[in-house]
């Protein structure tokens, strides 16, 4: 699957660089997005087949270095890349990373799956493997953690720079530190998260998380409705915020992971699934409301976070160590 998605990935993107028209762009972006999904799936699955649940929490800590970080700098790179090309550049370009991957997964990356997990793949289809994990509360209550607290990045992605650069008046070339700032905070967060999962289990470390992201995401969603610290009333709890996701995003996937082993490919794709689908629903939702002000940016965000926090704590008990 992960070659077949990868080859994919290549044809889209290759469409994407000779589209002659907005409609092909459409289709080979969507084409494009199909075959690079598999790779965030997979490698979720295959870091879960190979370690178990503080381990795995520790290597997801890694992985937000790419998984994590790349939705912030990505943007950040593509204008720099711009500065030498055109738009079909940056196709051309990812064209060549994918080709890359494919080849090194070809030669470099050997099977994970076990023969337990084969033979569950075997005698399940893929809505019965969905119906099992959602039967399982603690999954639940990790998945919704981790979906709407990624969803609230989504949203600040989508929404930062018009709110940063036009209801602030922060010059355009300024923003980019500030993008880079807050990346950085999610990055240090994540590597501190390595070493935190070594003494304390990965759901207790999220409980806390959870916790300061609601803390954090009502002080921001406070400072926009009443104008408080002006801009830094702002950018000082967005940057806390992202600090806080750099030790929700690998405990919430470790933990989702960590009870069904067999079933990881399809509590993956949940994974998987929830971050994308909130985030995009969250980012509409951000864009339709956007009245000049920080104040829709700010109270989706809240409301994602509330959300996740609540169901992950009514649905994950104190004492879970599983």
């Amino acid at each position: 699957p992960l070659l077949a998605g990868l080859g994919l990935y290549v044809i889209g993107t290759i469409g994407c660089a000779i589209a002659p028209s907005i409609p092909v762009l459409m289709a080979t972006r969507l084409l494009q997005a199909i075959g690079a999904c598999s790779g965030a799936v997979i490698a979720r699955a295959i870091v879960r087949d190979h370690f178990e649940a503080r381990e795995s929490a520790r290597m997801f800590s890694r992985l937000i270095l790419i998984m994590g970080v790349s939705p912030i700098f990505a943007p950040l790179f593509g204008g720099f890349v711009l500065m030498f090309g055109t738009w079909r550049t940056v196709f051309w370009l990812l064209t060549g990373v994918g080709a890359v991957l494919l080849t090194s997964v070809l030669f470099l990356l050997p099977e994970s799956r076990s023969d337990e997990t084969a033979a569950q793949a075997a005698r399940e289809n893929v809505l019965a493997s969905f119906r099992a994990v959602f039967r399982l509360r603690d999954v639940v209550g990790f998945l919704f953690a981790g979906a709407f607290n990624s969803g609230a990045l989504t949203v600040y992605v989508a929404s930062s720079a018009a709110v940063i650069i036009s209801v602030y008046g922060i010059p355009p070339q300024a923003f980019g530190w500030v993008f880079g700032s807050n990346g950085i905070g999610l990055i240090t967060a994540s590597q501190i998260n390595a070493r935190l999962v070594r003494r304390h289990h990965p759901a207790t470390i999220l409980r806390w998380a959870t916790k300061a992201a609601l803390a954090v995401a009502a002080i921001l969603f406070i400072d926009a409705l009443t104008g408080f610290g002006g801009v830094w009333g702002i950018l000082v709890p967005l940057f806390a915020l992202l600090t806080t996701l750099g030790f929700n995003m690998p405990n919430a996937m470790a933990g989702a992971l960590a009870r069904d082993p067999a079933r990881a490919g399809a509590t993956s794709a949940l994974i998987g699934t929830g971050q994308f689908g909130v985030g995009t629903l969250g980012a509409t939702v951000a864009s339709l409301l956007y009245d000049h002000s920080a104040r829709p940016m700010a109270g989706t965000i809240l409301f994602l976070i509330l959300i996740g926090t609540t169901v992950f704590h009514l649905m994950v008990p104190k004492g879970h160590s599983s």
